[in-house]
């Protein structure tokens, strides 16, 4: 773990005392993925702006990706916690944020950017994110637990902000070249695709929805959203609201070239086109659901795996699983969006 020269006490010597104390913010910055000098500059001009104190800077690392740093920003004060990179920095900040009296404020960077589109904020504005972290105003979101089984019984437990996906999903974000994705962005998904889908992908899963009872389906992918938009403006999870308490599920169950053409119809052209227009919506109306498409609602999900199947949260890689348990925090987690 290491923190900026930015944190050092020389930069942060003014204390106020208890009394004319400052709000103070801390930037949790992922080096690979945002221009740091640009950032420091935006922050500066922004907290004196806005009259607060200086800001602390931390410097991601293997090592800690982010949560370690955003406890020890806490610890020190920080009344806002900015997550500058991608969507794995925001993930391991809103974990580490959960509960507390700190607010998450975004600087989206990298490809994804899945909870900045979520909540509909400017990608690729430095000046107004920062100025959102600093003049902004507070909303309290939904936060996503899961317990994680792996296959040698050994347990592990995260938050996600967006969505975790078991099945065929995952194992395509496994099968991602990170060296490719650094290169084109959501294009290296075409090649991870092509060849996630060379093998047979169908897993028989056990689940429990909020203690209904114990069912069993055949399915390639089971997502469980918070929200759900994803790039490119495919809408997923067409009725997840981050906010709502409750959790929108898609289990995709294809069978052969149809059905994945069915799915296609379904997410892109329906949810994404026809869901936008009124005219649109009264189409929908006429139109029969597909079995290819299974959606539901819940606030907790139990799946139980015949054989280990990768996992992932957030658009993120997180190994295998056999079993997962995933629950809802409602307003566990404060953002900063524009006032």
């Amino acid at each position: 773990m290491t923190t900026s020269p930015a944190a050092s006490p020389a930069e942060s010597s003014s204390t106020p005392d208890a009394a004319t104390a400052l709000k103070t913010a801390a930037v949790v910055y992922n080096p690979i993925k945002v221009d740091v000098a640009a950032v420091r500059a935006s922050v500066k001009r922004h907290e004196a702006e806005a009259g607060w104190g200086p800001s602390r800077f931390y410097e991601t690392s293997v090592d800690d990706p982010g949560g370690g740093l955003t406890a020890r920003a806490v610890a020190e004060g920080a009344d806002v916690v900015i997550a500058a990179g991608g969507d794995g920095t925001v993930r391991a900040v809103a974990e580490a944020l959960r509960g507390s009296h700190a607010a998450l404020a975004l600087l989206p960077s990298g490809t994804g950017n899945l909870l900045a589109r979520n909540l509909d904020l400017t990608l690729d504005h430095l000046d107004g994110s920062v100025a959102t972290a600093f003049r902004g105003r507070d909303r309290a979101i939904d936060l996503g637990i899961v317990d994680v089984e792996r296959e040698n019984g050994e347990r592990e437990r995260f938050a996600f902000v967006v969505m975790a996906g078991i099945g065929l999903d995952a194992k395509m974000l496994a099968n991602t070249n990170p060296k490719l994705k650094a290169r084109v962005g959501w294009l290296a998904y075409v090649d991870a695709i092509a060849r996630s889908l060379r093998d047979d992908n169908s897993m028989v899963i056990r689940y429990d929805l909020d203690g209904q009872g114990r069912r069993t389906m055949r399915a390639h992918t089971v997502l469980v959203g918070n929200c759900g938009l994803l790039p490119g403006n495919i809408m997923l999870l067409p009725d997840a609201a981050v906010d709502d308490g409750v959790f929108d599920i898609v289990a995709l169950r294809p069978d052969g070239l149809l059905g994945w053409v069915q799915i296609w119809v379904k997410i892109v052209w329906e949810n994404g086109v026809l869901r936008r227009s009124s005219v649109g919506r009264k189409i929908m109306a006429h139109s029969r659901e597909v079995r290819t498409v299974r959606y539901s609602k819940g606030r907790e999900i139990v799946v139980r795996l015949d054989e280990p199947q990768d996992f992932e949260m957030d658009g993120d890689s997180v190994g295998k699983a056999v079993a997962i348990k995933t629950w809802v925090d409602p307003g566990a987690l404060t953002v900063r969006v524009p006032a």
